[in-house]
């Protein structure tokens, strides 16, 4: 029997104590005498969130099928648990075992949101481990990161020991069988970090030094250390069908966020929208097989008693099969109550067809997502979508029995106009008025449009990355111009709209873009009591602000300065495929509103021709 590492009296003190006791289906339990490398698997957020993520699943299959590995869970303590773990001296612990994560050899920590940074220094805090990569000793983890975040990992590189760059099936084992390799032979931390650095994909922020202007930009970037190579090249798994994919997923006690079968039927996106950066870091486009598929959906669905399963792609549209998968599921699972999600997709007249299929139409509604309210503006996104397209997609949905849509926007885009703003609320307003062309008779009641926005934010490797932003109180006064055009439309009382929070907006931004010297803000936001910033009830942007005002560093510089073509951003030396000159191509197309073709249509050169497969080659070999 395992022995929990909270006693009954706390678990009957917090929230959801099933959070935190492990023991559910499909989690792996491992004898730990047999083991050579104990690996500590977090998402940085609570458990329902984490639970829910598709990446960390694939990552535990993976390592626990290797006989000399046991990777466990970790997540972060809800607010009311972390209060007692301080006050008790109660380490972080992973879920499986129970042990506390100090004891593990590494604490790989998923980075998929900047917002979750505070906690991600919870955990380093609570787990007892020193939030300094410099002052670990022989006794810690290996700290490693990985997810989107790392593709610009300086705001955090104090943080961590190292970075995987990439896709995680492809030099894990790798990294592993080198760390046994040192451990067996008694070498260093140190030692171990530099026969890591040589692994393709790896970084090592300790052994690199950022040298700086006098007005602050990136001047240099040295390597200290003759390991570290001077490009770190982003991991990519060609084969996307015959790689590890978790059959049996761990299935929570708990209502997680997503609670369902999660099935990937792509990587990548043909589509190019230049604020995007999963669309650029995630290239080529590369296909799962729709056979392998069909039995991935009949093993997990029976191994884990979910009844609704989500097709997974940045453009579920876009996947080749997608009308044969699709078909295969309505007909082979009638009467089973099983749910088809299908996420990502364009409204067209098969998507519609689907989604009549297996959703209920008078509790569900549509999504769109414009993006931006005038054509002028999704020409200059990249957005591939025409006003005929939202409109007609919108009216067959109309005929089809939905009353119900959403539209999601960005506010602050490059070269946006207070027009482009207003379009926000003609767009919708049009869609509103279509629904209104069917006659009375064939009509299901009154529509409800809701147009939601969202702030925008430059990224790492996307053609925005040159981008100004605008100051939260900019946005909002953005907001209320387009609210107020709102209040002017004739189908008012079918029409919502609501905006993100501008506040998050700003932070987000700092460390999208931001450099090494932002790691001292992160430290002493959480060190006033910042935590769970993602959560409208834990943010708190007066002591964040105060972070900055202590630290002596201005978030104008990194959000509202403009970058010059040539200056040298602080992840240049990742090598994603993508190049900086293909980049720098589509801001200038973006200036002049010109429109590239999506992948299949025709190639951009963008680069990612150089990883041999995926959408660049098909049909060509």
């Amino acid at each position: 029997m395992r022995k929990l590492a909270l006693d009954d009296e706390i678990l009957m003190k917090i929230e959801k104590p099933a959070r935190y006791i492990g023991g559910e289906v499909n989690s792996v339990m491992k004898d730990k005498e047999n083991i050579d490398v104990r690996f500590a698997m977090c998402f940085p957020d609570v458990y329902e969130i984490g639970m829910s993520h598709l990446g960390i699943q694939i990552l535990y299959d993976m390592f626990n099928r290797r006989e000399d590995v046991w990777c466990e869970r970790v997540y972060s303590p809800w607010t009311d648990l972390d209060k007692i773990m301080r006050e008790e001296q109660i380490p972080l612990f992973a879920l499986e075992s129970q042990e506390p994560v100090k004891n593990f050899d590494f604490l790989g920590i998923t980075i998929q949101f900047e917002m979750c940074y505070t906690n991600i220094l919870q955990v380093l805090e609570l787990s007892q481990i020193p939030l300094h990569s410099t002052e670990r000793t022989e006794e810690d983890p290996i700290v490693i990161g990985g997810g989107p975040c790392a593709y610009n990992p300086e705001p955090l590189a104090d943080f961590f020991d190292l970075f995987y760059i990439g896709e995680g099936e492809t030099v894990y084992d790798e990294l592993l069988d080198t760390y046994k390799k040192c451990k067996s032979e008694g070498k260093s931390r140190k030692e171990f970090l530099e026969m890591a650095a040589g692994i393709e994909g790896i970084y090592v922020p300790q052994f690199y030094a950022p040298e700086y202007n006098e007005d602050g930009t990136l001047k240099a970037f040295h390597r200290i250390n003759e390991h570290a190579p001077a490009k770190v090249r982003k991991q990519v798994v060609m084969d996307v069908t015959d790689t590890t994919y978790p059959m049996k997923p761990v299935v929570p006690y708990i209502k997680a966020t997503q609670d369902r079968v999660v099935l990937e039927i792509q990587r990548g996106c043909i589509r190019g929208c230049r604020f995007c950066q999963a669309g650029m870091i995630y290239r080529p486009v590369r296909e799962r097989n729709v056979e392998t598929l069909k039995e991935y959906a009949r093993t997990m669905l029976d191994s884990t008693g979910h009844e609704e399963i989500s097709l997974s792609s940045l453009s579920s549209s876009d996947y080749s099969q997608l009308e044969e998968l699709v078909n295969f599921l309505i007909e082979e699972f009638p009467g089973k109550g099983i749910n088809i999600s299908l996420p990502s997709l364009r409204i067209d007249a098969f998507s519609l067809d689907v989604m009549s299929k297996v959703q209920d139409i008078r509790k569900s509604s549509l999504t769109f997502a414009p993006e931006a309210g005038s054509q002028r503006m999704r020409n200059v996104i990249n957005k591939g979508l025409t006003e005929d397209d939202i409109i007609n997609g919108a009216g067959e949905a109309f005929e089809g029995g939905w009353t119900k849509v959403k539209l999601y926007f960005m506010l602050g885009l490059p070269g946006e106009t207070e027009e482009d703003m207003k379009e926000i609320a003609h767009l919708s307003e049009r869609v509103a008025r279509r629904y209104y062309e069917i006659p009375k008779e064939e009509r299901h009641g009154k529509c409800q449009i809701t147009a939601s926005s969202s702030f925008f934010v430059p990224k790492p490797f996307t053609p925005f990355q040159w981008a100004q932003m605008c100051t939260a109180e900019e946005y909002i006064e953005r907001a209320h111009i387009v609210r107020h055009e709102f209040q002017e439309q004739l189908n008012r009382k079918s029409l919502k709209y609501n905006w993100h929070e501008a506040d998050l907006t700003v932070l987000e931004g700092v460390f999208a873009r931001g450099d090494r010297k932002t790691a001292k803000v992160l430290e002493e936001a959480y060190r006033l009591g910042c935590l769970y910033d993602s959560w409208s009830e834990s943010f708190n942007n007066e002591l964040w602000m105060q972070a900055f005002e202590n630290t002596g560093i201005d978030p104008a510089f990194y959000n509202l300065r403009k970058r010059e073509m040539g200056e040298l951003f602080p992840w240049d030396f990742i090598d994603i495929g993508v190049t900086r000159k293909f980049l720098e191509r589509e801001w200038n197309r973006a200036m002049n509103g010109e429109v590239t073709p999506n992948c299949r249509q025709q190639c951009s050169g963008c680069g990612a021709a150089q990883f041999g497969g995926g959408v660049c080659y098909e049909g060509k070999n």
